[in-house]
């Protein structure tokens, strides 16, 4: 259950980062949310937790390093996309 709700979290933060990132409204790539969210969630939230000396525990610091993290993951998946269109 525990796994699920990891799953159903990160989804949702990586679909935020998106609507933060995207202010044109063209929608949530599911596939990438899923990934980005996972990704900056387990990096920037481990990260901001530990740092702020929280542990493994759930608290905001670890909420909003998640955020963080999902947001840069998704800017630069973004950018690489961006780039290789270029190439």
């Amino acid at each position: 259950m525990l796994i699920l709700a990891i799953i159903l979290f990160g989804m949702l933060v990586g679909a935020a980062a998106q609507l933060i990132l995207h202010r044109s409204g063209k929608g949530v790539d599911w596939a990438k949310a899923f990934v980005s969210g996972l990704a900056g969630s387990f990096v920037g939230g481990l990260l901001s937790s530990l740092i702020a000396g929280d542990g493994l525990e759930l608290r905001p610091s670890g909420l909003i390093g998640s955020l963080v993290g999902a947001l840069i993951v998704t800017a630069a998946w973004e950018w690489w996309q961006r780039r290789a269109k270029k190439a």
